[in-house]
């Protein structure tokens, strides 16, 4: 089965997607438009949790050879959920849920490695941003060798408010970051938690980090004072499974 992207564009096709329940990750949309037609599809996405950007007419033209007519849609192969639902349906059935939270991860292939290795360790969601992080494509989906399929994410405005909110939830954060001297291994795993990611580059950014519950780094014992992102959150995940099953 295709699991890629599909792009959409032309506001009567839009029109049709939309009222088909069709999933819409993106919304592209011709700077300055005044077309009351596109304003009217703007309004109903915007209610659908769905990114959308103004960007110039040549990016239009990029995305597709067809007459867009100032507005492009990409589809996305899942259906995203909602953060308060999901959440309220994890605490209602277990004592110590699993999040992740993956703060501004821009590959496709980190994030699918994530996802298969999320799934195989019992994490109840997945939680990204909206802007700025690697897309749901047909990549992420071979990366994940399917497990985008049986675990739930969640996609929100700001990743900082998914934080206070799992906080206020009772939800213990936690940061993986080598900018503190604690170890994953000194923190207590065994209750219910949130493991955030950063990005390739940068890691977790300075506004989430001054915000999480605890900060924890992985030993390194060789030169390279780094690990690939998919590779530090398995080891994250997979201490949290040897802390809970001891």
């Amino acid at each position: 089965m295709d699991y890629k992207q599909t792009t959409i564009f032309g506001i009567y096709p839009i029109q049709e997607a939309i009222s088909s329940n069709t999933h819409i990750d993106k919304l592209y949309v011709q700077k300055g438009t005044s077309n009351p037609k596109i304003d009217a599809l703007i309004k109903i996405v915007e209610k659908k949790n769905t990114s959308i950007s103004f960007v110039p007419f040549e990016k239009l033209n990029r995305l597709t050879k067809g007459n867009h007519q100032g507005i492009v849609a990409v589809t996305s192969p899942i259906a995203f959920r909602s953060l308060e639902e999901v959440v309220e349906e994890v605490i209602a059935t277990k004592k110590r849920p699993l999040f992740l939270i993956l703060d501004q991860l821009s590959d496709v292939r980190n994030f699918g490695a994530i996802l298969r290795t999320a799934e195989c360790t019992g994490v109840d969601a997945v939680i990204i941003q909206k802007k700025g992080g690697a897309p749901v494509s047909g990549d992420t989906v071979k990366t994940s060798a399917g497990a985008i399929f049986k675990i739930p994410i969640c996609k929100v405005d700001h990743i900082k408010d998914a934080i206070y909110y799992l906080q206020g939830s009772e939800i213990i954060t936690i940061g993986a970051t080598e900018k503190t001297e604690d170890t994953i291994y000194s923190i207590k795993l065994n209750q219910p938690l949130a493991i955030v990611m950063g990005s390739e580059d940068k890691g977790i950014s300075k506004s989430v980090l001054g915000i999480l519950d605890h900060k924890a780094s992985l030993p390194l014992l060789g030169e390279i004072n780094s690990l690939n992102v998919s590779v530090a959150c398995g080891a994250f995940l997979y201490e949290v499974i040897r802390q809970r099953n001891l």
